[in-house]
């Protein structure tokens, strides 16, 4: 049957056992034809066709056949078929034949099918396909390049049934949806099939055979560019790690699969691949110089995953910059990059209107390139690397939040330390924590995942631990268990020498003396003024401390007394300095401070706001002022408390109050009562607690005494205080206060008017550049919104409502900084909810 009129005769032939298929009711001639059928598939048990004959028939008839099974899923022939019979001639067409037109057929005909029994069929028969390894098949039979002269239609339709299996099953076959159609279950089986095709490619190759790696480099950027890169590289990164340590015909094939990956889909694929090797030489191996080769990949290694996004580990990015490093044609590209961190890292503007992680995550970058320059190139980019740590940590220094300084801090002494290894380097003092750790590790990014050992190459007769133990027991040989130390232990009289001719002193018990003081030198001032006086003029260390430790308790003791010095203390304590490095000074300071003002408020508030805008202060001081109005105010809005009356909650009624030493005796009526009621068990008393009694708040009459003197003389720069200008963390901080001193003024008639101001006065910098201004003005906005009544609201905001409102929605969306974000929807939820409250309508009154 191989002559011209081949194809003639096999439509003829296959056209007879249709036509038998469907009109015989006889199941034995049913099942003579389907066997005759089965003879044309090409799965090496039939040698009575020629392969010719079984090709015609796989390329023009076995779909048509395909589709006509599915078709008669309900006809009575294939309910006569046993289980068998089933397996060995309906299941066989689709397991045999031609893999990519049964993977078309069975996937249509599960989007058409409603639930059935013929459905179950289908979904069965798709199972074992998908287990007997037909996808490796089907894979390799398009790396052999059998079916290049199909249409570009066929070919994208079959890579989207293979990619959208999972979607698809889901959708049509919900809730009877089988395991292995899950999306953690298909893609590692999609991802082992891929690397069984390139084993059967390298075996190919080495034997002199050609290969096509299109099809499946499609299909690897199709399944990343739908978001399954992580559970697809899971499988088949580790793999081809493995694959490619030893073998440079795997690694030219993978080179090859990474190179005929569609641009379209070159990102995802790169960023999946990136994200899931561990180390640069493995991802070395698998990639190549495809950086250099391939312009979109270039932009997504070198810009898009090191300047327009932070989201890659620390892992991830010694894996980039490292891959990079290693080969002399992609050094270049390390260089390329370096200079666009530097200037990133320098721009003022960009630490400006950049998060703070992304500004982590570029100082990362900066150190690991700066690690990975040889002399050379360093001498090469040492102006370039100079600029940019000038520029960069002075504006760092600049910035109020101090995170941002402390990055600023430690990328400046990494990049000292790398420039001028033998002079002059820089050094800050801050705090050390796992931030500053992390970036500090940057600077030594050679680290390989050969160094760590894995299970195949440590010993069976050593456990994996042993090589660390023993270079810590060399580093330290005087530990316990090391030989030194446990013949020290082992013989302790051996350094003693005679120690039986000691004395017995050792023996004696030491005195315990846990408890004993230092006498003062100095006796603590019994009054105010002798304070004072020696806060003011005294050289003694011990008197300043004591001094300043009674500071507080003689305020708030003696009332007419610091009415009397109110002012002149203040002025003391503003101005006192801890010259003598007194334990807990700020908090002593500032305890005194508050209690004056609490005690002489109006004068001493005058006081501290009229010389928050005096020149000759410092920066701290003004911070001071500021935390001292803002203590003072919360605790003059508490209420008082009676004397001898117990907090609410604190002990029940019942509980027995010891007595102290020097308490008179008690009535023994009194003893008797105590001993009843604390026996006697109630169901009913009445109230638990005692009624709260009503009291005044004292802050609220003097709310404007605090607020709006702090708004005067803002707009004005002074010699050394410049508020709108460069001092953003006193802005910030001032901004901060007032929108607490507005709360704090609630239900108060003067909180309309201080409102209004407050959102006056916030207006101007609401774009303020620093983020820590913006926070303030956020928090003050929520104060205003919270503070004032909901009938003013309206009424006084009626020209600012609109443009608070798209301003509040654009922070949302647009702010850089997290925390502005979150008080900015919280600002626009108090507002809408102020809105609606003061448009509501009140109810009718009764009539009389």
């Amino acid at each position: 049957m191989e002559g011209p009129d081949t194809e003639a005769e096999v439509r003829l032939e296959v056209n007879r056992h249709v036509r038998t298929l469907c009109t015989s009711g006889d199941a034995v001639e049913v099942i003579e034809t389907l066997k005759l059928l089965t003879c044309y598939l090409c799965d090496g048990s039939n040698t009575e066709f020629s392969e010719t004959l079984m090709k015609e028939f796989n390329r023009v008839h076995y779909t048509r056949i395909l589709k006509f099974l599915t078709s008669n899923l309900q006809a009575d022939w294939l309910q006569r078929l046993n289980a068998s019979q089933h397996r060995e001639l309906w299941d066989r067409f689709f397991l045999s034949g031609p893999p990519d037109q049964a993977m078309l057929v069975l996937m249509d005909c599960i989007g058409t099918l409603s639930q059935s029994s013929g459905q179950d069929k289908v979904v069965d028969v798709l199972e074992l396909y998908l287990q007997a390894g037909r996808l490796a098949v089907l894979l390799w039979t398009r790396c052999q390049g059998s079916n290049s002269s199909e249409s570009p239609q066929l070919r994208e339709m079959l890579l989207g049934r293979l990619v959208s299996l999972p979607d698809i099953t889901a959708n049509h076959l919900h809730p009877h949806n089988r395991p292995l159609f899950l999306p953690d279950h298909y893609y590692p089986l999609l991802a082992r099939e891929i690397n069984c095709t390139l084993e059967k490619t390298c075996r190919a190759l080495r034997g002199g055979q050609d290969c096509s790696l299109g099809f499946v480099a499609q299909l690897l950027g199709k399944t990343c560019i739908q978001g399954h890169s992580k559970l697809l590289f899971r499988e088949l990164a580790p793999r081809l790690c493995s694959s490619t340590r030893s073998d440079m015909v795997w690694q030219r094939v993978c080179w090859r699969l990474m190179e005929n990956v569609p641009e379209r889909w070159m990102e995802s694929v790169v960023v999946g691949l990136v994200q899931a090797v561990d180390g640069p030489d493995a991802l070395s191996r698998i990639m190549g110089n495809l950086v250099v080769k391939n312009k979109k990949a270039q932009f997504v290694v070198t810009h898009k995953l090191l300047l327009l996004q932070y989201k890659c580990e620390s892992r991830v990015l010694r894996s980039l910059l490292g891959y990079l490093a290693r080969d002399r044609e992609r050094r270049p590209l390390l260089a390329q990059v370096l200079r666009a961190l530097c200037q990133a890292w320098s721009s003022s503007s960009a630490v400006k209107h950049t998060p703070l992680e992304q500004q982590l995550y570029l100082s990362r970058c900066l150190l690991l390139c700066v690690g990975l320059l040889d002399d050379r190139e360093l001498e090469e980019l040492r102006a370039d690397l100079r600029q940019c740590m000038l520029g960069g940590i002075q504006c760092r220094l600049d910035s109020a939040v101090v995170r941002i300084r402390r990055i600023g801090m430690v990328v400046g002494e990494c990049l000292s330390s790398r420039l001028d290894a033998g002079g002059a380097q820089l050094k800050f003092e801050y705090d050390h924590d796992e931030e500053t750790r992390d970036l500090l590790s940057m600077m030594d990014p050679h680290v390989s995942e050969e160094a760590v050992p894995s299970e195949d190459t440590v010993p069976a007769d050593r456990p994996a631990n042993r090589p660390a133990e023993q270079k810590e027991s060399a580093r330290s040989p005087g530990r316990p268990g090391s030989p030194l130390s446990s013949s020290a232990e082992q013989d302790p009289a051996g350094d003693a020498g005679s120690g039986s001719e000691l004395d017995s002193d050792d023996e004696l018990a030491p005195y315990d003396m846990s408890a004993d003081r230092e006498m003062p030198t100095a006796a603590p001032p019994r009054y105010l003024r002798d304070c004072l006086e020696a806060l003011m003029s005294s050289k003694d260390a011990a008197r300043v401390e004591l001094s300043l430790r009674a500071a507080e308790g003689l305020v708030r003791r003696n009332v007419s007394a610091a009415r009397e010095v109110g002012v002149e203390l203040s002025k003391v304590l503003v101005h006192l300095e801890d010259s003598y490095c007194i334990p807990d000074f700020l908090a002593l300071r500032r305890g005194a401070m508050v209690a004056l003002v609490v005690t002489d408020t109006v004068p001493v508030v005058e006081f501290l706001t009229t010389e928050f805008y005096a020149v000759n202060y410092s920066l701290r001081q003004r911070l001071d002022v500021l935390e001292v109005l803002a203590l003072s105010a919360q605790e003059l809005s508490q209420p008082i408390t009676e004397q001898g009356r117990p907090p609410r909650g604190a002990q029940p009624t019942n509980a027995v109050i010891p007595l102290a030493q020097n308490a008179p005796p008690l009535h023994w009526r009194q003893v008797v009562e105590q001993r009843i009621q604390s026996k006697t068990r109630r169901f009913a008393k009445g109230a638990a607690s005692p009624t709260v009694t009503a009291a005044p708040n004292r802050y609220a009459p003097l709310a404007g005494f605090f607020f709006f003197p702090l708004l005067r003389n803002y707009d004005r720069p002074q010699v050394t205080f410049d508020l709108m200008g460069s001092d953003h963390l006193v802005l910030g901080r001032l901004v901060h206060t007032l929108g607490l001193l507005t709360h704090l003024a609630v239900n108060a008639p003067v909180a309309t008017q201080m409102g209004k101001a407050l959102l006056d006065f916030v207006w101007a910098v609401r774009y303020h550049s620093d983020q820590v201004v913006r926070q303030g003005v956020l928090f003050a906005v929520c104060a205003v919104f919270l503070t004032m009544p909901a009938q003013h609201l309206l009424p006084e905001l009626s020209d600012l409502v609109p443009e608070t409102r798209a301003w509040l929605a654009d922070m949302v969306e647009g702010d850089s900084d997290a925390d502005c974000r979150s008080l900015a929807a919280q600002a626009l939820a108090l507002l809408e909810r102020g809105l609606r409250a003061s448009l509501e309508i009140p109810a009718e009154a009764p009539q009389a």
